[in-house]
This record gives structure tokens, sequence and C-alpha cells, in this order.
């Protein structure tokens, strides 16, 4: 499995950077997950691929230029954009996102070939299928509705923990599966900030440390994301600190094979 996050910001040569204030990642250049920097940061290869998004939570920096995707290939749309989400998530997306107000709903129009956008409500806690990816999605601990996923492609298994503070179905789902080859988690801000932290059900170091301890999986890749880019190396000198065996800092722009 082909996992990339992409960048959301760039220097003045078009270099990506990594300050990560959006989130995206692209597995096997044509599935999303997210899609915060989704307009900013695809090819035009893989904006004519990519036609499956999943969603874990509405929250702006997971879904900010979801609707500049689509309309921007609104016309030469062959196939609709699919969504995939939680149907609380989808309520959200219509209500407060594509309203008409914000942006049009793109569920409900066509251009000549068909539909431009639909949803597929994904289950909880139930194996579905993207692609030729399985996926299983679990609900975590943060302030609105948010999913994590175990995807696979029959090869490898990569868990994405999406933005949560300490859970337990999560580690649950992914001690299930035989194998695990990398863990995307986040760790959002400072030791120091373990309060905001904590209102915000994010992950600090420290919390992450210890929600680390219900992972039964051995060997794998644990690649920290969603780090506030203003407290960038405050975390991740708080992160090396923690000494655990395969942790690392995930890098926007780089292709990481599994």
């Amino acid at each position: 499995m082909r996992v990339k996050l992409l960048p959301s910001t760039f220097d003045s040569q078009g270099h990506a950077t990594f300050e990560q204030r959006l989130t995206c990642f692209l597995i096997d250049e044509c599935v999303a997950v997210d899609a915060g920097s989704i307009a900013l940061a695809l090819t035009g290869e893989q904006r004519e691929s990519v036609r499956d998004i999943i969603v874990t939570h509405p929250h702006m920096d997971h879904i900010a230029s979801l609707p500049i995707f689509i309309d921007d290939l609104f016309e030469t749309l062959k196939s609709p954009v699919r969504v995939y989400a939680t149907p609380e998530v989808i309520e959200l997306l219509e209500r407060d996102i594509f309203n008409w107000n914000v942006y049009p709903r793109f569920s409900e129009l066509k251009n000549e070939y068909g539909p431009v956008m639909e949803y597929v409500p994904i289950p909880d806690r139930k194996e579905f299928r993207i692609a030729h990816l399985t996926v299983t999605a679990v609900a975590v601990n943060h302030i609105v509705p948010t999913v994590g996923l175990v995807v696979s492609d029959g090869k490898s298994t990569v868990a994405f923990s999406s933005d949560t503070a300490e859970t337990d179905e999560f580690w649950n789902t992914v001690n299930r599966a035989p194998r695990i080859d990398a863990l995307l988690i986040e760790a959002s801000f400072p030791d120091s900030m373990a309060k905001l932290a904590e209102v915000s059900r994010h992950f600090t170091p420290a919390s992450l440390q210890r929600d680390l301890r219900k992972l039964n999986h051995n060997g794998l890749d644990i690649l920290a994301v969603h780090i506030k880019p203003a407290y960038r190396q405050m975390i991740i000198d708080e992160l090396n600190a923690l000494n655990i065996p395969g942790l690392g800092v995930m890098e926007p722009g780089r292709i990481y094979n599994w």
C-alpha cells in the first residue's frame, strides 16, 4: 500500500513544507482519507483517478477543499465523486457545507454525464469495500462524530486514528486485525497544553504514550500526524523523548510504502 500525506503549504518555489494545517491522505493514488488539501495538492493525473473520498469527520481542516475539488471537476466528471462518511457526518456536511449557502448541494446536481457527487453511508465496525481496499470504521473520542479507520489492500494494513483523545474501541479494532503494518496517529498539542488537548479531545505526546499501551501489535511504523504547526518542533522533541520503538513523524509529500 502506498500512502501519502498531501501537503497543504508550499514555499515560494512551490515545494511542500512541513507545516501541516489541512489533512488529506492519498492511498494508492486513487482513494483519499479526508479532503483538507485535496484540491490544492493533487496532480492533474491524480485528479482524474481520485473518485473515492472517506471523510472521518466534518471539521474544516479535514474537508476545507472538498467543495472546491468537486467544483473544479464539475463539467468533466464522467462518474460521481463518492463521499464515504457515517450518516451523522453526511447530515452535517449537507447542513453546514453543501447547503446552497456555503456551497451548492452537489448531491442534487448533474452534468451532461450524470450525478457529480454521491454520499455512501459507511457502517460502524463492519468491513466495507472502497475500490480495491477493505475498510473498517470505528468511532473515536473527538468533539464531533469521528471515525478511525483500519484499511487493507490484502497485503498490508494501515490504521488511521483521525482526531481523537483516549479511546478504547479503536484499539480493540486495531488489535483484532491479524497484522498492522503502520499506525498513523494524531499528536496535536505539546504536553504543556494538556488541558486544551483534553477539552478539544486531542493527544499530547504524554497522553499518546499512555494510550499506545493498549496496542498489542509490535514491529510496526507509528507515525504522528495532525501536529499543530505552531508547536511542531516542541511536539517532535517530546515524541522523540518517549523512545517508543517505531515512533516517528509523518512527512507531508513523502510516499510511504507498506
